[in-house]
């Protein structure tokens, strides 16, 4: 059985540097903001849950009440609803990512125009 020697020259656990590899430092405080804001996030979930109930519901009250038992038509109308659904999730993002360009191109255009006066 081999025993293990502790060299003099070796650092200790406590004296090692306690950055290894990409770990911050123990003095440093981690980033922790996520990502991806709230905001999108709470935009995903909500579209998620608008694309499962409202084809759902749409195609069980279409079923008898509208189309009187045809089920093709009430599973069109579901599809149909899913692709309004679906837009409206494309729609609104297009939307979020032009306000973001455009808030970046606000910010650069007052940087650049502070340089020009100097």
């Amino acid at each position: 059985m081999a025993t293990r020697r502790i060299i003099s020259q070796e650092k200790t656990l406590l004296e090692k540097d306690d950055r290894i590899g990409f770990s911050p430092s123990a003095s440093e405080k981690s980033n922790i903001t996520p990502a991806v804001p709230a905001s999108v996030i709470i935009k995903l979930l909500a579209f998620t849950f608008a694309m499962i109930v409202i084809p759902i519901s749409s195609y069980f009250l279409t079923v008898d009440r509208l189309f009187k038992g045809n089920s093709t038509y009430a599973g069109a109308t579901a599809a149909i609803m899913a692709n309004v659904v679906l837009i409206g999730y494309i729609i609104v993002a297009m939307a979020e990512d032009q306000s973001d360009q455009e808030n970046e191109k606000k910010e650069g255009g007052g940087k650049a125009e502070g340089k020009k006066d100097l």
